[in-house]
Parts: C-alpha cells; sequence; structure tokens
C-alpha cells in the first residue's frame, strides 16, 4: 500500500482483530527468527574460517609397483606351430614350467638329427685343422733341412772352389817351372849345336839336347793344358755355387709356398670351424626353444592364440599370466595446470572401485574409507590423453591397502596441497585461479643422511 492519501487506514484499521493478522504480526515470531539469522551468520562467518586442504583430483587405475610384476605376455622368439598345451587358463604356474610345446615350420629346421650332424661337421672340420697343422710342421721341418742342407752344399762347392785356386795356383807355378826349363833346354840345345859344329861335341849329343829340348816343350804344352784346366776347374765352382743356390731358393721358396697354402687353408677351415660352432650353439638353443616356458611366477589369464596345429610368427603373444607376487601401485593423470604443484614423497587419499567411501575433499582428516598413498614418480612426458601419469604407491604410516584389490580396477585420488582457510578457497573458485603453488619443507640432514 503506497500510503498516498491523507486518511492512513493502518492507523484506523487494526489488523491484530482478525487470526490471521494476529498469528503473523506477533512480535515474539519476529524476534526467534532473528535470533535464526544472527546464529547463522555467525556460523558461517566461523566456517569461513575453518582451515581447508587444497587437493588435485584425477582418476586413475590400479597397477604394480615394479614392471616386471606387471601383465605380460609370453612371446616364442620363432615361428612355430602349436603340438601340445600342458596349461588351461586361470593355472598357477612357476618360473620354468613348461606352457606348450611347438614344433618346426622352416624347411631348413625340419632334420630331427640337425644338431647331431652339425657336431659331425665339426669334428671333421676340426680334424682337418690338425690336419693342415702337422703339414704346417712338415713342411716347417723340410724348410729347415733345406736351409741346413743348402749351406752344408754351398760349404762343399766353396771348398771345391778353394781347392780350384790353389790348384790354379800350383799349375801356375809348374808352368812358370816348365818355362824356365824350356830356356835352359833351348840354351844347352844351342850350346851343343855350336860345340858340334865346332868338332867339340858329337851328333849323338846334339840329339840328346834336341830330345830333351822336345821333352821340355812337350811338358810346357802339357803345364799349359793343365793351368788352362785349372782355371776352367775355378769357373766351373763358381758357377755350382750360382747353380746351388739357385736350386735350394726354387726348392725353400717352393716349400714356404706350400705352407703359407696349408696356413691359408687352415684359417678358412678354423674360420668354417666357428662358423659351424655358431650354428651348432644357434641350433641347440632353438631346439630348446621348441618349448615354450613360464618367464616368472604367476596365474595363466588368457591364451591367446589356441588350439593344436595353429602357426604363428616370430614375436607373437601366445599366453598372458599376471605375476603371482606383486607390490600394488596406482597410476594417475593429471591436467599440465596442475603438474608444478606435485612432488615426490607427497601425501595422496585415494579411493578404490567397489569399496564404499565418504570423502571431504577438504577435510582428509574425516573421510572415511580412502587409503593413503605417496608418489614415487612423475612423468616427464605427456600422454595420449593430454595429461600426465604419476604414479602411486601405499603410504605405509596409513592403514594398508585391501588385499582383494586387483590390478586394472579403477580408483579415485585427492592430491593433497596447502591448508588455506575455506574463505580463500571459495574466493580461488569463484574467480578461477589454480590452487597456491608451494614448495615442501626440505628433509633435514639426518633425514638425508
Amino acid at each position: 500500500m503506497l500510503n498516498i492519501s491523507h486518511n492512513k487506514l493502518n492507523k484506523t484499521f487494526n489488523m491484530q482483530d482478525y487470526k490471521s493478522g494476529a498469528k503473523v504480526l506477533i512480535n515474539k515470531y519476529h524476534k526467534h527468527f532473528n535470533r535464526f539469522l544472527l546464529a547463522f551468520a555467525v556460523f558461517a562467518i566461523v566456517v569461513l574460517f575453518l582451515p581447508w586442504t587444497q587437493n588435485i583430483k584425477a582418476k586413475g587405475q590400479v597397477t604394480t609397483l615394479r614392471p616386471d610384476q606387471r601383465p605380460q605376455t609370453v612371446q616364442s622368439p620363432i615361428p612355430g606351430k602349436i603340438e601340445k598345451w600342458f596349461v588351461q587358463e586361470g593355472d598357477f604356474v612357476k618360473k620354468g614350467d613348461t606352457i606348450l610345446e611347438i614344433s618346426e615350420v622352416k624347411s631348413e629346421y625340419f632334420d630331427p638329427n640337425l644338431v647331431n650332424r652339425t657336431n659331425d661337421q665339426i669334428k671333421a672340420k676340426s680334424s682337418s685343422v690338425v690336419s693342415y697343422d702337422e703339414k704346417i710342421k712338415a713342411l716347417d721341418r723340410q724348410i729347415n733341412a733345406l736351409i741346413t742342407e743348402r749351406a752344408l752344399k754351398l760349404q762343399q762347392t766353396q771348398n771345391k772352389l778353394l781347392q780350384s785356386r790353389l790348384k790354379v795356383k800350383s799349375d801356375s807355378i809348374d808352368l812358370k817351372a816348365a818355362q824356365t826349363q824350356i830356356e835352359i833346354a833351348e840354351r844347352q840345345y844351342n850350346r851343343v849345336v855350336t860345340l858340334q859344329e865346332e868338332g867339340l861335341k858329337a851328333v849323338k849329343d846334339v840329339e840328346e839336347n834336341r830330345l830333351k829340348l822336345q821333352e821340355s816343350q812337350a811338358k810346357l804344352i802339357s803345364q799349359e793344358n793343365k793351368y788352362l784346366a785349372s782355371k776352367n776347374d775355378v769357373l766351373n765352382a763358381e758357377m755350382e755355387i750360382s747353380s746351388v743356390q739357385a736350386s735350394y731358393n726354387d726348392k725353400i721358396s717352393k716349400a714356404q709356398s706350400d705352407k703359407y697354402t696349408a696356413q691359408s687353408s687352415q684359417y678358412d677351415t678354423r674360420a668354417q670351424v666357428s662358423k659351424l660352432e655358431n650354428e651348432y650353439s644357434n641350433y641347440e638353443l632353438r631346439d630348446k626353444l621348441r618349448y615354450v616356458t613360464a618367464s616368472q611366477d604367476g596365474y595363466i589369464n588368457k591364451v591367446l592364440r589356441g588350439g593344436i596345429g595353429v602357426t604363428f610368427k616370430e614375436g607373437e603373444s601366445l599366453v598372458s599370466i599376471m605375476p603371482s607376487q606383486i607390490d600394488l601401485a596406482v597410476e594417475t593423470y593429471v591436467e599440465p595446470i596442475d603438474l608444478p604443484l606435485l612432488h615426490l614423497g607427497e601425501k595422496v587419499r585415494i579411493q578404490f572401485d567397489g569399496w564404499p567411501a565418504i570423502v571431504f575433499s577438504g577435510w582428509p582428516n574425516v573421510s572415511y574409507g580412502t587409503y593413503g598413498g605417496k608418489v614415487v614418480a612423475i612423468e616427464n612426458f605427456i600422454s595420449n590423453n593430454g595429461k600426465y601419469r604419476v604414479l602411486l604407491a601405499p603410504d605405509k604410516e596409513d592403514n594398508e591397502w585391501p588385499v582383494a584389490i586387483r590390478v586394472g580396477s579403477g580408483a579415485y585420488t585427492m592430491a593433497l596441497l596447502e591448508d588455506v582457510p575455506i574463505w580463500f578457497e571459495l574466493w580461488r573458485k569463484i574467480n578461477g585461479f589454480p590452487p597456491n603453488f608451494y614448495q615442501p619443507e626440505k628433509l633435514s640432514e639426518n633425514e638425508k643422511k
């Protein structure tokens, strides 16, 4: 009512005379309502100053802390054909237990005695190496014998040359003596001829001296022949030395050539032996690979390549195994804007799928059904979902995680940050600001040690 009239009805009309007016316009009602509003305002103001723990919420899944404890598949490094299964899904296997038997699909490995035949080839080639070694030793002995024989032969020929040279000297002396003797014989002959002409010598003496002169001449010619023969012997001895050296050098060179040929064949045979030994090791290991075994203790989750007679390629997954001994962990993914706020060793609250929980994000101490975790690894490269992966391990200072949790189940995580008043958190939410950036307190010197 605008009350624009000079006749004010609220002064002339009393609404408390009516039942509805009496119930609404009582003063006690206004007093209770005002008290309620005042108490609510005081409570709201007190709540605004209560502490609130900032947190980063994320979703993830249960995994294992160590890579070798995560579900893995068993592959065969060689192609083959499945012949027999020794396990079924759900079986527990120990490390080294046989899972299945396979057979070869490549024609070069069909021979069942391939390993033994390769071993026989290695023995035969090894014998060839020994034979070549003995041949090399025999050629070494032959070369040493030829060298010794050449030295003796050269010494013999040099002695012969020395004898020929001494004989030349002796014949030259004899030749000189024969020349002196013929000169004497000529003078005696001339003297006898002169005396015979004078009548002092007989013709008989002349003839005797002439005979001596002819004998001296014959002796001189014979001595010249001996001297020339001796010189010829010297030349023959020198030529024989060269011939002996050339002959024995040729024999020694041929023996050395045979030795080097034998060594080359020996090295080639050794290379073939090494190659065969390598093939033997490969065949032996390949024969063992016909039985696919478990890499560690665990349970057969799923047979990925079932049936009998089914062929597969090398590296193809055959069976999935879940290790029996595992250390549970949770991998969660956070937004890039929240990544600088996380640090190694920080506390995290975790809620597992299938485990009822009452979560108070601002008061983790009063949350019920959540479990404690600790940041152990932060990925430095963004994942395919556009977030960063963070690995959480159980907090030993908190309650133990449920035993019935299985790898792969979902999890809801809350990373706890700085404690702030509720009014600050509301103001931050309204303005869309990120949580406070802070660094955890540094460890003391004793804790570092």
